[in-house]
């Protein structure tokens, strides 16, 4: 029976200093944190490593979209990060309910994965004060941090999984390498938002609304992006996830 542990005793505000990503690549069995975040299940498999019924542990992932909190940044392109996460907690029941380290985020679980969803409330050019002190403070591994944003390099509505990477100049990307101790090995969700077109400035761009064409492929790169993310964290970065790339890569051309 699948059982969620995600009680809180309060919502815990980081300081606003930089915080370094602790030097681990393991989740450890037992933490004195106030808050726990896992999932377990009974496991009755005979393929199973535990054939007596004995709880499994599940690694968590800490997913977070980047963009910039208010009214005014809805709907445009630099915050479809944000759409991303939102779109997760609508399917998966995820809902986004507490503030802490400066992000809205949402403790849930995708399957027996658990989960924890971000929205970083610090804007997008500081999303490191809330990605490096959520991942600390739920120790979070760092090929179990989601880092999901928009992306000129990619049409408009294409989506791409990758393990690890730079920044590629996008200063939300880099605030959140800085805030991990400068590594780059974690996996991010790029969804493609085009180039500027001919001399529009690219802070304007990045800042406007989708047309309305440009506004369906969004939505349907939205729900694809969910099966996407339910692929990686039940398999990781396996043939599925090639697969992925590849129909995203060449979806809108023509045969």
């Amino acid at each position: 029976a699948l059982c969620v542990y995600t009680s809180m005793l309060s919502a815990i505000c980081a300081p606003y200093t930089f915080t370094p990503y602790p030097k681990q690549t393991h989740f450890p069995v037992r933490r004195v944190a106030p808050t726990s975040l896992r999932v377990c299940a009974s496991s009755s498999s005979s393929t199973s490593p535990n054939p007596n019924g004995a709880k499994l542990e599940y690694t968590p992932w800490l997913i977070v979209g980047l963009g910039n909190p208010g009214n005014k940044y809805h709907g445009t392109r630099h915050n479809v990060g944000f759409e991303m996460i939102d779109k997760i907690s609508q399917k998966e029941g995820i809902l986004l309910n507490t503030i802490q380290s400066k992000a809205l985020i949402g403790i849930g679980a995708i399957g027996e994965v658990p989960i924890l969803l971000a929205k970083s409330q610090a804007y997008m050019n500081y999303s490191g004060e809330s990605v490096g002190p959520l991942a600390a403070y739920y120790k979070v591994p760092l090929r179990h941090i989601l880092l999901v944003y928009d992306e000129m390099s990619l049409p408009n509505g294409v989506l791409r999984l990758q393990p690890k990477g730079g920044h590629g100049h996008h200063n939300g990307v880099k605030n959140v390498v800085q805030h991990l101790d400068g590594r780059k090995e974690f996996p991010r969700l790029c969804i493609g938002i085009g180039n500027p077109p001919g001399t529009m400035d690219m802070k304007a761009f990045l800042l406007q609304k989708f047309s309305p064409a440009e506004r369906i492929q969004i939505d349907a790169a939205l729900d694809q992006g969910v099966e996407a993310v339910r692929t990686l964290v039940f398999t990781g970065f396996s043939d599925n996830i090639t697969r992925i790339n590849l129909d995203q890569k060449y979806k809108f051309h023509k045969v």
